[in-house]
């Protein structure tokens, strides 16, 4: 089917319009001249028709009776027509109006579209002027929206979307402007006194509880929250587009906040897009130029004090900026979907380093919740394992228990094609996520890792202690030996030891070591092989390693 849209729409519209309007002209003629004719033969018909009673004639010609007959069919014929295009207009207008309302409106949930609400605010921005009043401009996005979808189905979320319409509608004041920017994203505008900004605090406040109210669907309450960035049009402003731009970042911002809030735009949050933007490209051009690269932090055996092996973390040797930490850059990879490039290379260059370490040593490898998400994450892990030469029973995956929430049939089945090759999968940050006794059993993990926060606190708080010792007790009953994250001193050491943990690693044991730091210590501790063992230098670029084979033949060169 093709669509005519915009100016050729409008142009065969009126185009449609002439003809149409011809025709009524010819079809109204027609009935003109008939109805003359008709008024002609009918009175001559009617005076031989008189005639002819009286005697004085033989009766009406028969050529002047079919005249009037066929002047009554002209007449008959003319006005049909005429009717069934005036019809034909009628229903053509209307289906104009229809297509310029479809063009500007949402057709789930009856608000404006992007564009209209641009339209109209522009609109609403000169009233505002002329009124002396301000325009507050509110982007409202939806927090867990997809996690509806997922679980529920399009349908669900479609209701939602409808019903979190119906809301707005209910809270924003009359003569609003009120849109549907595309899947769950949502805008307001209206005016309000410029010394009374209160008002619109208060509007959000409003918006945040009454979409946050459960969502009746099929016995299911879904329950979905929001986030609002609100920016103001004064007379310093320059216009809707600056306006949209601003709620923007402030949506944005609230988002990082934590959600399920709202957050008025400043100028200190466009600087902040700003960096942050110059970091996304520096990261675009620094993934495959190999700046992102694989520090240590030590794993030791409580019981023993021995080295066991080391969790890998990644960090970014900026050349401009110096050493970036990953707080800086992971929530930046895992938003623009750089995370699984960047994780894949910086593994890369940890199993080529790691491969000629002591056989003792393992690997700890942390993986991103949106890296969990990629049906073929097991198959490429394995693939760096075969093209490096690592030996996957010296590698541990590490899981959070939070990433299990968005898609735990997945997850099981990425975790069943590690487990096939022989890698050990370590469930992260145990304490913190839902449902913990479940993902224990719904896979086959063979580590615990007990958060940070509860370690941190174990000498000071009394129930860190007691989760501490509960969720090693438990470990101990399922056969999943404990890691206790966060080390900090020797105390906690002590007590980690008496209540059962099996390792332990913490800034106790040294901050993470780079590459040639950590060779060092493994150099002083026998843990590397003689130097004419070892691999061969690193290449240039240590994203893109070479194939195993030219390593082997580099080597017997």
């Amino acid at each position: 089917m093709n669509i005519i849209a915009g100016e050729d729409q409008g142009e065969l519209t009126t185009k449609s319009y002439k003809v149409s309007a011809g025709r009524d002209v010819i079809a109204g003629s027609i009935v003109i001249v008939a109805g003359l004719m008709f008024v002609s033969t009918g009175g001559t018909m009617l005076s031989s028709s008189i005639a002819s009673l009286s005697g004085h004639t033989g009766g009406p010609d028969n050529l002047l009776v079919s005249a009037f007959l066929l002047n009554i069919a002209l007449i008959l014929f003319g006005w049909r027509r005429y009717k069934d295009l005036s019809n034909e207009v009628t229903e053509r207008k209307a289906a104009e109006e229809r297509a310029n309302s479809l063009a500007a409106t949402d057709p789930l949930t009856g608000f404006l579209n992007r564009r209209a609400i641009a339209e109209k605010a522009a609109e609403m921005i000169s009233t505002a002027e002329r009124k002396n009043k301000s325009i507050a401009f509110l982007m409202l996005d939806l927090d867990n929206f997809k996690t509806v979808n997922d679980v529920h189905g399009h349908s669900a979320g479609d209701l939602v979307l409808k019903e979190v319409a119906s809301r707005i509608a209910k809270v924003i004041p009359p003569n609003s402007l009120l849109a549907r920017l595309g899947g769950d994203e949502f805008a307001c505008a209206f005016t309000f006194d410029a010394d009374q900004p209160e008002i619109v605090d208060r509007i959000a406040d409003d918006l945040i509880e009454a979409i946050a109210s459960p969502i009746l669907e099929n016995g299911n309450h879904l329950v979905v929250t929001t986030s609002i960035g609100l920016s103001r049009f004064d007379f310093e402003t320059s216009g809707i587009d600056l306006l949209m731009r601003s709620a923007d970042i402030a949506m944005y911002s609230a988002k990082k906040q934590g959600r399920n809030r709202y957050c008025w735009f400043d100028e200190s949050m466009e600087q902040e897009l700003q960096v942050r933007n110059f970091l996304e490209s520096g990261m675009r051009a620094g993934i495959p130029k190999g700046e992102f690269v694989p520090y240590y932090e030590k794993q030791i055996d409580l019981a023993t004090g021995t080295l066991t092996g080391f969790e890998m973390l990644a960090r970014w040797e900026s050349p401009s900026q110096g050493l970036i930490s990953p707080e800086v850059f992971i929530p930046i990879a895992e938003e623009t979907g750089m995370i699984g490039d960047l994780s894949l290379s910086v593994m890369r260059q940890s199993f080529l380093d790691a491969k000629s370490w002591d056989p003792s040593l393992t690997i700890s490898i942390n993986i991103s919740p949106i890296q969990l998400l990629d049906p073929w994450l097991a198959q490429k892990i394995v693939k760096l394992l075969v093209e490096t030469g690592y030996p996957p029973n010296r590698l541990e995956i590490e899981i959070t228990e939070s990433s299990l929430f968005e898609n735990l049939s997945l997850a099981q089945s990425i975790v069943g094609s590690l487990k096939n090759q022989g890698i050990k999968i370590a469930l992260d940050d145990f304490g913190t996520g839902y449902s913990s006794l479940a993902h224990l059993r719904a896979l086959p993990f063979d580590r615990i890792k007990i958060d940070r926060s509860f370690v941190t606190s174990i000498l000071d708080n009394q129930e860190s202690k007691a989760i501490v010792k509960a969720i090693t007790g438990l470990g101990e009953s399922l056969g999943m030996p404990i890691t206790a994250e966060g080390i900090e001193d020797k105390d906690i050491e002590t007590e980690l030891r008496l209540i059962g943990c099996s390792k332990g690693q913490g800034f106790y044991y040294g901050r993470p070591l780079s590459i040639e730091q950590n060779r060092k210590i493994l150099a002083e501790r026998n843990l590397l092989p003689a130097p004419t063992e070892q691999l061969a230098p690193k290449t240039e670029n240590p994203a893109v390693a070479a194939n195993p084979i030219d390593q082997e033949i580099r080597k017997a060169g």
